[in-house]
């Protein structure tokens, strides 16, 4: 059916947003599958663990190696049979977040991994963009921060600066303004769906009011 990446920095509202799309498409009659990287498989969701505990230290090519590892499992057990269902799937960060946080471990070498691993690419990707202390303001107050949170605002520049620039070789993506009230940023998500994959969400389904 059809597959949607969530992407974007720490405190995005990337989840919020998820749920808002789910209940429309649920509405619209389809059956949503919604899931996350890491994670969304039972061995994936252990390596998950392993990535985001703040007491490990993994270079940016372990970090590489062990999403993609979590991300076959997730293809193979979550994605792939659920759209061969007929599902929507929506999930929760994809290969543009490894492509993002893990690119000093270079295009080549990602590019070779991602090769491997993804068999079938999202049909559309929504990038959610805002400025990394506003997003990381957002982050610390959800508790106490994972390994990916507590790097540092430099580390995170670095993470949006290629987020928008991977977004801007990939006709798939289009690029939502996270830092817009809740709203507003909702219906920028309704609008790229409809624009992008029309009729999915149905007629009166899924529309941002008109300004």
């Amino acid at each position: 059916m059809t597959f949607i990446t969530f992407e974007g920095p720490e405190g995005a509202g990337k989840s919020t947003q998820i749920k808002r799309l789910a209940d429309a498409f649920e509405k619209a009659g389809h059956t949503v599958v919604l899931t996350r990287e890491p994670g969304g498989a039972p061995e994936a969701e252990a390596l998950r663990a392993l990535l985001l505990d703040p007491a490990r230290e993994w270079s940016p090519l372990a970090e590489a190696l062990l999403m993609n590892a979590a991300r076959d499992a997730h293809m193979r057990q979550t994605i792939l049979p659920a759209l061969e269902a007929g599902h929507v799937v929506l999930c929760d960060r994809f290969f543009d977040s490894t492509r993002a946080y893990q690119a000093s471990v270079g295009e080549e070498t990602l590019d070779a991994i991602h090769c491997a691993v993804v068999t079938r690419l999202p049909d559309l990707t929504l990038l959610f963009d805002l400025p990394v202390e506003e997003g990381l303001a957002r982050a610390s107050k959800r508790g106490a921060a994972d390994r990916f949170e507590g790097k540092g605002r430099a580390y995170h520049e670095g993470v949006r600066k290629a987020f928008l620039a991977n977004a801007g070789k990939d006709a798939r993506t289009v690029i939502i303004d996270a830092s817009r009230p809740i709203d507003e940023v909702s219906a920028q998500v309704l609008k790229a769906v409809n624009d992008r994959l029309p009729g999915l969400l149905g007629q009166g389904h899924g529309h941002p009011p008109a300004s």
